[in-house]
């Protein structure tokens, strides 16, 4: 018989076993498909030695759960500690979350608030702070237990586990940030015994992971779990009583003082006059906010967003409209006609008490 100089690769010799055959194959299979494929039996035997069962026997399953076991998520020499921004400004919850993550406690901790107002910001600072490494995940309404615990991934032809993020963080012992956890479904719930420090079982592959020293969960939300009453956060759902249970601290995040705020907006590179402005000018918005006048408010993010749309267009009141576009054209006017008048200093009465 006269072999192909080139003969065919292992996965096709296992495809074709499977097709014809199946995940049981013996040493009669071996020989026939060796002879179709004009491979000799000796080679076709070699090229299935990692599937190997007993004497004479394979099974094409074996290698893919060995694969599967092995298989990295992600590069284990890779640096998740975050970058420390040389302008952030600790204001807020910052310390006691540094000194949660400082500890290398299991200690899961729930931290809630409006938008923009640095939630996620203090918790990737803090960790830089202390030199932890920080893996984020943002949860969505679709988010299930294949993205955060892992799965099966088809990788260059071949079956292979690929770990999830929560998988990961418990291995290295990191902190694992699940962002606007309130959107979250209850497939959630797959992460009740990670909330209690005692790891997960990986069914799929018949593995347990048990969390490594210095593992902690971080949650970050718009609202307290309990859906969002005003509906101003559409989308958010009700979380499981249970599910929160789990977590034995909640740190409620507010805007930063005035003060604080000048030193953010100063640092992200704005002027003095222009920074004084936007301050009393948020400031306005945010009392009527939350005495019910408006229905949208000015967070800290969108001043930064501000500053940064000014650096790029060089004018202060188009920087502000760009900024402001989002909200409804009642809204937004409105807001544009107060820092009109607070440009002009017809609006000096306002003063915020420092917290």
């Amino acid at each position: 018989m006269t072999f192909a100089p080139n003969p065919v690769t292992t996965e096709q010799l296992v495809q074709y076993l499977s097709d014809h055959v199946g995940n049981e194959v013996g040493c009669k299979n071996v020989k026939e498909a060796a002879s179709q494929l004009k491979l000799s039996y000796a080679t076709a035997c070699k090229r299935l030695k990692s599937y190997k069962a007993g004497i004479g026997k394979w099974n094409l399953t074996a290698e893919q759960i060995e694969k599967a076991y092995e298989a990295p998520a992600v590069n284990s020499a890779a640096n998740y500690i975050p970058e420390k921004d040389d302008s952030y400004v600790p204001f807020g919850n910052f310390n006691s979350v540094r000194k949660v993550i400082s500890s290398r406690k299991f200690y899961p901790t729930f931290i809630t608030g409006l938008s923009g107002n640095g939630k996620t910001m203090s918790v990737e600072q803090a960790c830089a702070a202390a030199k932890r490494e920080l893996i984020r995940v943002n949860i969505t309404i679709e988010t299930d237990e294949d993205d955060l615990i892992g799965g099966f991934r088809l990788v260059n032809g071949d079956t292979v586990w690929h770990n999830g993020p929560v998988v990961e963080a418990l291995e290295r012992g990191a902190v694992l940030l699940l962002d606007e956890i309130d959107l979250a479904s209850n497939k959630i719930l797959c992460l009740q015994s990670v909330l209690e420090g005692k790891g997960v079982f990986l069914k799929k592959i018949g593995k347990y992971v048990r969390p490594s020293s210095g593992f902690n969960v971080i949650a970050t939300a718009n609202t307290k779990g309990k859906g969002s009453e005003d509906g101003r956060f559409v989308g958010t759902n009700i979380l499981n009583e249970a599910f929160l249970e789990r977590f034995p601290v909640t740190f409620e995040q507010e805007y930063p003082t005035s003060t604080i705020e000048t030193k953010i907006l100063l640092n992200a590179g704005c002027d003095q006059e222009f920074t004084d402005n936007l301050i009393k000018w948020a400031g306005i918005i945010r009392k009527t906010f939350f005495d019910g006048g408006v229905d949208e408010v000015i967070t800290t993010r969108r001043l930064v967003h501000i500053v940064q749309a000014y650096d790029i267009f060089g004018n202060r009141l188009d920087a502000i409209t760009k900024c402001v576009n989002r909200f409804d054209d009642d809204t937004k006017q409105s807001f544009l006609d107060l820092y009109t008048k607070v440009d002009a200093g017809e609006d000096s009465e306002y003063t915020e008490e420092e917290k």
